[in-house]
């Protein structure tokens, strides 16, 4: 199978000029005698490889802020989920974990990489941005498929609203950072775990880690599932090796080089068809695609962190980095119902994408005093050059019908060949500041600024054409925390972000005219952290306009301009109790109202009427118990408002409430059985739709799965 060169050099200037501190700070710091030696900054990970580290209002993070504040400190909506949380509430996946944050829903598809996300009134890979250790895969075609695997993730961070000041352009409802468990000092520790369940569901799974030498550590996670699925000729697998290696050869100098690898089969099941726009249970089970259908995603990442302390006031840190992702799609994927309970299957599509990236951040932090006030620095510049090719035999017509009662089958048939179809180049240069100034004892300012420059270069090689276009985006925040106590504050923000009209890979000819959308926040919110550590709790509310939406001119059909806008409005609490007798509760709940201001199509006004796939409101609660010290018990609800699955608002979605149980025995201090219960009451509901919404994507059925962990 022939492939195009998806890389190019980095520019050898940048490169150079990037690692030049790096090494020669380096050698400064070796020099460094050890009553001198300085500590490493907040931002290192310590811990075990059985438990993470407590996540409350008072941990600093990295996603929010790249000034290492905590949430209280954080003018903005954001929460961290911890590993044996997710572990514990039944979490197959990364996008599974996050729906369990407030205001976060799924609406994933195959097409998507099954990792589709909605926030704040916005929808898909485009408006909510997903990180992997702080570090963005530039979207190709909509689709994103790493990370999925949660047995490598120590926590997963989301920071709700417009982001683009912190990571550019598609950062408006939300940023999902992924955080990898990192290599540890101490002894080496082991965590072993097996798993059976519904549907010949198997897992084998291990976490080492631990100290190789003085300045030698490591960390090393394998995870290898499949099943034979819920519907007929759903069976899966994947593959999922992250490793890590640290070098502190000081104390203010440290190494990290990682490596993730992702070798995804998932489910071959494109959704189930409306019979006369209507669900019919008896069809749960059946899978319509072809017996030769295909679905497959490979991701690997490579990264080399550098962190070192200069002086007493200034810290660097740099990360350079290597993202290749190649997918594979062949699958008739639209099903729609014919009188005489037939279907009619379309979109026969074989599609391949390779896309690859390497990019380099460098970031500076200073401590000092701003007009004799306490103040804290970082400036940065981050690089990319992505290459992304794509073929696939779009051209089919090709259309057949199988009996509804059936489960479709046949093979894959195409009226159109499979060939390389375009080539495209996007290199991206930023530099970014962010300050925070503490203005009197309880009062702080946090502002932040960003320019991008994306040039965009597109080669149709269908049509033996080219096109290119210089995209620039400005974006800004300034927010005010005001503390009213340690554990108590009050927060202000004004926030921006940009995104493109498509993902800015794969924009077509005639949309690299258009210029950025753009959006803006305000936010206002309360954060507490309860006395004796009780528990905390969280209230934010905010307004949101995107702006430079394509419309249709009214005077003008067949004219598209960049006039539409869309809005939100929401509100989201979160709650987290310890409540006697060993009980713990966490609770969220968000609701927005989100619509079209100004939006046409073709003859069609869809002004005033709620975006696809945004649901008015959404809650989860977990509560969970101890019993001797050996025994817990945890159940929760999922639940999701209805939604519209077309911008007329004329097909709707039903909403859901989803209950899901565990239970675990600590039979001996280094052995736990455990028991997963998913879709408890076996509710049947959609996920999400496709095909104008008569076609449902439904969620797993009742099912569970038993665990055993060992840790040696």
């Amino acid at each position: 199978m022939s492939r195009y060169s998806v890389f190019t050099s980095l520019p050898g200037t940048y490169l150079r000029a990037s690692l030049v501190p790096c090494v020669l700070l380096s050698f400064a710091a070796q020099a460094n005698d050890d009553d001198q030696a300085l500590a490493l900054p907040a931002t290192a990970i310590t811990g075990n490889a059985e438990q993470s580290p407590l996540l409350d209002l008072h941990t600093p993070g990295s996603t929010a802020s790249r000034l290492g504040l905590t949430p209280l400190e954080t003018p903005a909506s954001v929460t961290s989920i911890g590993s044996e949380e997710v572990l514990a509430r039944n979490n197959p996946s990364v996008q599974s974990a996050v729906t369990r944050s407030v205001g976060i829903t799924f609406l994933g598809t195959p097409g998507d990489g099954g990792t589709g996300l909605s926030a704040r009134g916005f929808s898909g890979h485009s408006a909510i941005m997903q990180l992997y250790d702080g570090t963005r895969l530039y979207v190709g075609a909509g689709t994103v498929t790493f990370p999925v695997d949660t047995w490598s993730v120590e926590r997963i961070d989301v920071l709700r609203g417009p982001a683009s000041v912190l990571y550019g352009e598609g950062a408006t409802g939300a940023v999902v950072n992924v955080v990898p468990k990192k290599p540890f000092e101490g002894d080496i520790r082991n965590h072993l775990r097996l798993g059976y369940g519904s549907d010949d569901r198997r897992q084998m799974a291990l976490d080492s880690g631990g100290s190789l030498t003085d300045t030698l550590s490591y960390r090393l996670n394998l995870n290898k599932q499949a099943s034979n699925g819920w519907v007929d000729r759903g069976d899966s697998q994947s593959l999922a090796v992250s490793g890590a290696l640290r070098w502190q050869p000081s104390d203010d100098l440290s190494f990290t080089l990682s490596h993730d690898y992702g070798d995804q089969n998932p489910q071959r099941y494109f959704g189930t068809p409306l019979v006369d726009g209507h669900y019919r249970e008896s069809l749960r089970d059946h899978n319509y695609n072809v017996d030769n259908a295909e679905v497959h995603y490979n991701d690997q990442s490579t990264r080399l962190v550098t962190d070192w302390v200069i002086n007493d006031h200034l810290t660097a840190s740099n990360q350079l980095y290597f993202l290749k992702v190649q997918r594979r799609w062949r699958n008739a994927e639209a099903y729609t119902w014919l009188p005489g309970d037939q279907v009619r299957r379309s979109n026969f599509i074989s599609i391949k994408q390779t896309e690859e990236q390497i990019g380099d951040r460098q970031t500076f932090t200073l401590q000092h005093s701003l007009f004799g006030l306490d103040s804290q620095t970082v400036v940065g510049a981050d690089y990319n050059s992505i290459r992304f090719v794509r073929k696939h035999d779009f051209g089919n017509t090709h259309t057949d019908t199988v009996p509804l009662a059936g489960s479709g089958g046949g093979g894959y048939v195409s009226t159109d060949p499979f060939r390389s179809r375009e080539a495209n180049q996007a290199r991206q240069f930023s530099l970014f500041a962010e300050n925070r100034t503490q203005l009197t004892e309880r009062l702080s300012l946090i502002t932040g600024v960003r320019h991008d420059q994306v040039h965009l270069d597109r080669t149709d090689l269908d049509a033996d054409s080219r096109t290119d276009r210089s995209l620039d985006g400005n974006n800004w925040r300034a927010g005010l925390v005001f503390a009213l106590t340690e554990d108590l504050s009050l927060y202000g923000q004004y926030a921006t972000s940009t995104e493109g009209v498509g993902n800015l890979l794969t924009l077509s000819a005639t949309q690299q005219q258009w210029d950025l959308s753009t959006a803006k926040q305000t936010e206002v919110g309360i954060k507490q952290m309860l006395a004796e550590g009780r528990g905390e709790w969280t209230l934010a509310a905010y307004h949101i306009v995107k702006k430079k939406l394509l419309s249709t001119d009214p005077a003008n059909p067949t004219l598209q301009q960049q006039v539409g806008q869309q809005s939100s409005d929401g509100l989201e609490a979160t709650l987290e109790l310890r409540l006697p007798y060993d009980v713990q509760l966490s609770a969220n709940a968000a609701w927005v109202r989100a619509e079209y201001d100004d939006f046409a199509s073709g003859s069609d006004d869809f002004s005033g009427n709620q975006p696809v796939s945004v649901p008015r409101r959404s809650a989860n609660l977990w509560l969970s118990k101890d019993f001797a010290q050996r025994f817990r018990a945890g159940a929760g609800v999922r639940y999701v408002d209805s939604r519209y699955a077309d911008n007329a608002n004329t097909v709707k979605v039903p909403g859901y409430s989803v209950v899901d149980a565990s239970f675990d025995w600590q039979v001996q201090p280094d052995l736990t059985l455990g028991l997963q219960l998913n879709n408890l009451f076996d509710r049947q509901y959609a996920v999400t739709t496709d095909n104008n919404g008569l076609q449902w994507y439904l969620g797993e059925p009742r099912s569970f799965f038993v665990t055993a962990d060992y840790s040696f």
